[in-house]
């Protein structure tokens, strides 16, 4: 089930809902992801690229963003987390690539990089941890 860029998967009587942006330009990756942490009680907007993404950013509150760094359209999740921390410096940020071991001095400060492949559940232990859920 692949959601469109503003609908949120909404998990079951778990209010009040901490929103998780996934950014992911993988569809199949993507819903694992958001899957597995709806599963868990989040809500989960889910964009394909940083241009999606930043939409979403401007209309909706978001507790944390998790994205992976090369993104569809030429555009990359390094720079939409930059944006989206000038607008809400202390939005909790994750990274992915599964091109990249490692993401050095290009992330953002507290930032989090989880190398792919992962598991559903890292995820979700990492927001969980993140977030205090």
């Amino acid at each position: 089930m692949i959601q469109s860029a503003f609908a949120a998967m909404v998990p079951p009587a778990a209010l009040p809902w901490q929103t998780v942006l996934v950014v992911e330009d993988e569809a199949m990756v993507c819903e694992i992801a958001a899957e597995a942490l709806a599963d868990e009680g989040y809500r989960v907007l889910t964009a394909a690229d940083a241009v999606e993404a930043g939409r979403i950013l401007q209309a909706e509150r978001v507790d944390m963003l998790f994205t992976d760094i090369d993104l569809a359209r030429n555009t990359n999740g390094v720079a939409l987390a930059r944006d989206a921390r000038r607008h809400c410096p202390r939005l909790p940020v994750v990274y992915t690539s599964g091109g990249r071991h490692t993401l050095g001095d290009e992330a953002v400060t507290g930032s989090v990089f989880v190398p792919k492949p992962y598991r559903p559940s890292q995820i979700v232990a990492l927001a969980n941890r993140i977030l205090g859920h």
